[in-house]
């Protein structure tokens, strides 16, 4: 596998980090759907629906095809949370990926390359959170290619959003990261984050328990 160093983004990274973004969230789509499947309440309203079906319809047939009906309908729902996500990423600071990071104040956009491709990316903002203006950097965006995953990536490009918020006097850095993306949770936490929020972005989020977490890590002062 060859070699991998860390750049500031370029213009012509534009396609390769959107790509690698909007792919990176899309894979977290079957976890999320195996994570609502788990619930306690949607386990005993699926045994509610075949109980049911079988009692008016006498064909334990007609409710295993009455429960495979709404799986199926679930899906495209469940995948709805990573789209939605995804479009909304790509229609605003990934649509100027340039203005928005690299001419914005205190920004910056980081991409990893090996092999003359992008494996990696992660970008840095000033939080958007009113009680954290001047105060807490965000650490956005940050997505590493299946296979250069292990190999230390998200650590190096945590870091340098780390040192770079540091160097501009920023006191924390904050970023979201979603329930199922245990792995990110996993990388966050030895990095020195501890989670401080939780909350459901809709009401359909709401009632299958998707959450997002907010993460932060304080800054030690200027010497």
């Amino acid at each position: 596998m060859a070699p991998y160093r860390i750049r500031l983004y370029r213009d012509e990274d534009y396609d390769a980090v959107r790509s690698l973004f909007a792919r990176g969230i899309i894979e977290h789509a079957p976890a999320i759907y195996r994570h609502v499947l788990r619930l306690p309440r949607v386990q005993l309203g699926l045994l509610a629906l075949f109980t049911a079906v079988r009692a008016v319809c006498g064909c334990w047939l007609l409710a295993v095809g009455a429960m495979a009906l709404v799986l199926a309908a679930a899906w495209p729902l469940m995948r709805s949370f990573s789209t939605s996500y995804v479009q909304e990423a790509l229609a605003t600071d990934l649509c100027d990926i340039h203005s928005s990071y690299m001419r914005a104040p205190d920004s910056c956009f980081w991409v990893v390359e090996a092999g003359g491709e992008v494996v990696g990316i992660v970008a840095a903002a000033p939080s958007q959170d009113p009680a954290q203006h001047g105060k807490a950097m965000e650490l956005k965006r940050m997505s590493v290619s299946k296979q250069y995953r292990g190999r230390g990536i998200s650590k190096l490009l945590c870091g340098e959003v780390l040192r770079f918020a540091q160097a501009r006097g920023y006191r924390a850095v904050v970023l979201y990261t979603s329930i199922v993306q245990v792995v990110a949770q996993q990388l966050y936490e030895r990095q020195g984050f501890r989670k401080v929020a939780e909350t459901s972005p809709s009401l359909l989020a709401s009632l299958v328990c998707f959450q997002i977490l907010q993460y932060r890590l304080d800054l030690p002062g200027r010497p």
